[in-house]
């Protein structure tokens, strides 16, 4: 009877840090993927930001049309990649990562531009919506360091002991996180 009551008391102890463990995965999992909402939300800002922009700078002066259709379709291209949050795989986002970067490398070269046509440097209307486009990059850089942060947290919660045998009991996975792109180590050259 002794035995049985001892081996009561450590079956409801382990449940109960199981059942803590869970709680706090699921807690973290939810919070990944609230922090992936708020990257998806800065990216579409910057995807709404984009059409105005080129209507702005269409208006304002008559300059490289390839510039401006590449603009176009890159928006096109990064608008038409959907991660799912509960599939937050290092390749999915990668594949995210890589059509907004062709997104802000033709940004980059419609700012370069600009640089070009002091009409259009001067008016007050692109003038705007770039500062909005740089904030919205600064927003965009924001929430994905945030995004890491949360899949850091996550990814050690799950993988430390004893929690990592709660997390395979209960189909608790790493996720993938944003790292920077291929290049991104070397300081673009810029020249006038």
């Amino acid at each position: 009877m002794k035995n049985l009551l001892i081996i009561v008391g450590i079956v409801i102890v382990i449940f109960l840090m199981g059942s803590c463990s869970y709680n706090g995965m699921v807690s973290k999992d939810e919070t990944v993927k609230a922090k992936w909402g708020a990257v998806q939300s800065q990216y579409q800002r910057r995807s709404d930001l984009i059409p105005n922009l080129v209507a702005t700078v269409k208006g304002a002066a008559n300059f490289e049309k390839s510039t401006l259709v590449d603009v176009t379709n890159a928006r096109a291209r990064a608008t038409s990649i959907q991660v799912d949050p509960t599939k937050l795989t290092p390749e999915s986002i990668q594949k995210y990562q890589a059509a907004q970067g062709q997104l802000s490398t033709a940004l980059g070269r419609l700012l370069v531009a600009s640089e070009n046509y002091p009409t259009l440097r001067a008016n007050d209307n692109f003038t705007a919506l770039q500062a909005q486009l740089e904030g919205t990059e600064n927003r965009i850089n924001v929430a994905r360091l945030d995004f890491n942060d949360a899949v850091q947290q996550y990814n050690t919660t799950i993988r430390s002991f004893p929690a990592n045998i709660t997390a395979g009991l209960f189909g608790f996975h790493s996720k993938g996180s944003f790292a920077a792109e291929a290049g991104a180590d070397k300081a673009p050259k810029v020249s006038f």
